[in-house]
């Protein structure tokens, strides 16, 4: 059987190719020339073009791509960030799999995902066998990272980030949040050869609508807040200044919902001694 190599210099740097037939050598020597005629960047290292060296990385998985993320950025990142991180990524991760799979336990996975997965530090131990069977099988239902270019795929991911575990609807800055670090993971990214540009800069994207009420549960009642501020008077050293300044800023919120919900402002901050 007759070899044909086919070989070409990148700065210096000679690469070469075997085939079993001139035409397929013909044929590789053809694209490489497009490639080079149209002014395409070269990969030193491989002696590939950008494009041909971005296809072989895209089929990385996105849980790979995002393990590998954490990894490198772990040392360098503080422990909140962290915990943003893994939060963002546990979320979006199970939304980006193959069309039709769904794993038994979205609990289990999600606390594989966030407690194991993409936390550098648990990998000093192994995960459980629970954790294990759910890892598994994201890595075998990821998507490569090349989907991560159609539109459909990224408006699932960002529509993953609006909800919680339940279905219920996710704080906006929460999904803000995640969005943020979904975000800054593709930008890596590009600069690692994957995209050749953010897939989602030019997206046509908006986030649900999220009616935030405030719990009453968790908000001091008007006689609630007189004992606060009493107590706060008792405090020595500034505590008279303390309470009047915390009483002002009661009063002012007072004053804002009022003009939101009657279209006047006309509440008053009265002191307990009768002065405005």
């Amino acid at each position: 059987m007759k070899i044909t190599i086919y070989s070409w210099s990148i700065n210096g740097r000679e690469k070469s190719e075997s085939f079993i037939a001139f035409a397929l050598a013909d044929s590789r020597r053809a694209k490489l020339m497009t490639a080079a005629r149209e002014g395409e960047p070269f990969d030193e290292h491989t002696g590939l073009p950008a494009s041909e060296l971005r296809s072989i990385k895209q089929r990385t998985t996105w849980y790979d791509l995002v393990h590998e993320y954490i990894e490198q950025r772990w040392e360098r990142t503080p422990g909140n960030t962290r915990r943003t991180l893994a939060d963002a990524f546990a979320t979006v991760t199970p939304a980006l799999v193959r069309p039709g799979a769904a794993y038994s336990d979205p609990r289990v996975l999600r606390r594989a995902l966030y407690s194991w997965a993409f936390n550098k530090k648990a990998w000093e131990c192994e995960p459980t066998e629970e954790w294990l069977h759910a890892l598994d099988w994201m890595k075998r239902n990821s998507l490569p990272v090349s989907a991560l270019a159609e539109a459909d795929v990224l408006r699932r991911a960002l529509d993953a980030m609006c909800r919680k575990l339940d279905g219920k609807a996710a704080a906006a800055k929460t999904a803000r949040r995640k969005r943020a670090a979904f975000n800054e993971a593709l930008n890596t990214a590009v600069e690692k050869g994957y995209f050749a540009e953010n897939p989602l800069k030019g997206l046509r994207w908006q986030a649900p609508a999220v009616n935030e009420e405030v719990d009453p549960a968790a908000v001091p009642n008007p006689a609630q807040v007189l004992r606060l501020l009493e107590a706060v008077a008792c405090q020595r050293g500034r505590g008279p200044h303390l309470e009047a300044f915390f009483g002002c800023m009661y009063s002012r919120l007072c004053g804002q919902q009022r003009s939101s919900t009657f279209g006047s402002s006309n509440a008053t901050c009265q002191r307990r001694d009768g002065a405005c």
